[in-house]
């Protein structure tokens, strides 16, 4: 049948990063195909484009591309971040740190957090960080990449954009593999009466047809929003609704350890050059934000407004929606590209023909809003089991919470379970990383860390943290090593 055969020509509309991300990766991975971008400006509120920190998805995603550290990273004049730091999210706890590796290993039967937990009832266990090395060499402000077999080898990293520069090297990739740009932007979207996109008419009046449509064009979706509008919800659990971006005077390189600062209507945080705002627009006024932002000297940039929740169904017909198109969140965690990313991967592995199959993008579906769900959860996560005492805080920790968190906490609460699903962002030593750090501690021991005598349990504790101490010194600092490695590259 002629619906059943191939596809070969794919429309991506957006220039940002998301959009140059997507055509790079469906042109390099599938390179039977023809793949156009229509390059429309970068709206101001596509956070997935605009939001300096990254997961360590990017350089895993680039990577399987074929672009290496040297043109991925240094040549692009990214940072590396090895993790976040969170302040103030628990009063009268210290700040903690959510590392990009392991915490510990697993003693005897039990995972290591269980044993954390014991210990640090009967008050003999550092901070859950000071067990994981990522943490410990960001906390110090050094870097150094995986080190296969040594205590340094199983951490990930993120990184730190320089976004123009980035999204330079990112289109320079996709037109050098072939992609095609059009830079234009849209003027309408025809859709039949099945719903699928027959062809985009641009501004210059061009009109544009393909097998596929790509939406990456950011939270107005021009060519998904022309189909239908359903929309999940999310603001009862991840509460900021607005965003500020500003650039700091001091110009600071970026650290390797994001901090994160909580406040009365929602957190701030510094990324070197940008600085962020996410608030709660019922708890603080745009101005009061903006004065917030200028008291430290930034230059804030107008206010982006979010619709924190996602499309139950990103993928409709011949078009599918990616990055701020299908999901928005506050940048908490720096999963907004991550997510984008993650959705072009699924689609290259579930790649369709002409018939567009509703069984295929019923299964794309299914898999990328369990994916969010649980990005949403792991947010929410950190709101419901804060510890501050102002009305925003107060609102988002009574409300009730989705079904799967729920499971997640209360198994949590009582021994320190952590459930898994299938399409998780975040590992478990994450999730156990955030509750214990925020002081979310299970009402009894697990009966597995009774397996092992309490002195042995103390001696593996004390020998682990004492070995990543020991070895610290000879970790260079974050900037030396960007430093080095430039050097290396001038040669």
């Amino acid at each position: 049948m002629s619906d059943a055969t191939p596809i070969r020509s794919i429309l991506v509309v957006g220039g940002g990063l998301t959009a140059w991300c997507a055509a790079a990766a469906l042109k390099r991975r599938a390179p039977f195909l023809d793949v156009t971008l229509l390059a429309s400006p970068v709206p101001p509120d596509a956070l997935a484009d605009r939001i300096a920190c990254t997961l360590p998805s990017l350089p895993g995603f680039q990577a399987d591309l074929g672009i290496g550290i040297d043109d991925g990273v240094t040549r692009s004049g990214a940072g590396y971040r090895l993790g976040t730091r969170f302040i103030g999210w628990a009063e009268g706890l210290p700040d903690y740190v959510h590392a990009y590796g392991p915490y510990g290993h697993g003693i005897g039967p039990a995972a290591f957090h269980l044993h954390w937990v014991r210990a640090a009832r009967d008050g003999a266990a550092q901070p859950f960080d000071a067990y994981s090395p990522a943490a410990r060499i960001a906390r110090d402000g050094r870097f150094a990449p995986p080190a296969p077999g040594g205590l340094f080898g199983a951490h990930e990293f993120g990184l730190t954009l320089d976004l123009p520069r980035h999204l330079a090297m990112m289109r320079a990739f996709a037109t050098h593999v072939g992609v095609v740009e059009i830079a234009d932007s849209v003027a309408s979207v025809g859709v039949d009466a099945r719903g699928h996109v027959e062809a985009v008419t641009t501004a210059q009046g061009r009109s544009l047809t393909a097998d596929l449509f790509l939406d990456a064009s950011g939270p107005q979706a021009v060519l998904r929003g022309a189909i239908d509008d359903a929309w999940q919800d999310w603001s009862r659990w991840i509460p900021c609704d607005r965003v500020l971006l500003g650039t700091s005077p001091a110009g600071t390189g970026a650290p390797v350890l994001t901090e994160v600062i909580a406040q009365a209507a929602g957190w701030r945080w510094s990324s070197g050059e940008q600085v962020g705002l996410a608030y709660a627009s019922a708890y603080l006024s745009d101005a009061d934000a903006a004065a917030t932002m200028a008291q430290g000297g930034a230059r804030p940039e107008p206010v982006i407004a979010l619709r924190p929740g996602t499309r139950p169904r990103p993928w409709h017909g011949n078009c599918i929606a990616i990055g701020d198109a299908a999901t928005q969140v506050e940048p908490l965690e720096w999963c907004n590209l991550h997510l984008a990313l993650s959705a072009i991967d699924r689609l290259i592995a579930m790649l369709p023909d002409r018939a567009m199959a509703p069984v295929e993008a019923a299964d794309y579906n299914r898999q990328t809003l369990a994916e969010a769900e649980r990005v949403r959860d792991f947010l929410a996560a950190r709101y419901r089991t804060a510890r501050r005492p102002e009305p925003m805080w107060r609102a988002v920790a009574l409300a009730e919470p989705p079904a799967s968190l729920e499971h997640s906490l209360t198994q949590f609460a009582e021994r320190g379970r952590l459930p898994f699903y299938e399409e998780e962002t975040f590992a478990r030593d994450s999730w156990a990383a955030m509750l214990l750090g925020q002081g979310f501690l299970p009402r009894r021991v697990d009966p597995l860390v009774h397996g092992v005598p309490d002195g042995e349990v103390a001696a593996v504790m004390t020998r682990l943290s004492d070995a990543i101490a020991a070895a610290l010194p000879q970790m260079p600092a974050h900037d030396e090593w960007r430093a080095a490695q430039m050097r290396r590259l001038a040669r």
